[in-house]
């Protein structure tokens, strides 16, 4: 993985989860595939349909994925995910 845990377009990368499960997957969801609205943990505020994203699986509990803004994942050091 990238030490900015970006992953490219196509790539997964893998980088610790700051929901504490260990390792986890980080998958980059386009606009085009966005079609549901989802809750960021970041921030606790909604990521609209056709907004792109990404989504971060836990290796030990893939069901436990969280989609997060690309903005709030880049600063997540910061924002301290809220655990819904």
């Amino acid at each position: 993985g990238r030490a900015t845990g970006w992953a490219a377009a196509g790539e997964d990368s893998f980088v610790d989860d700051p929901m504490g499960t260990g390792a986890a997957q980080i998958h980059r969801i386009q606009p085009y595939q966005a079609d549901k609205t989802y809750i960021c943990p970041g921030c606790n505020q909604e990521i609209r349909p056709g907004t792109g994203h990404l989504v971060i699986v836990p290796v030990s509990d893939p069901a436990s994925r969280r989609h997060w803004h690309s903005p709030c994942w880049e600063h997540r050091a910061r924002r301290r995910p809220t655990g819904r």
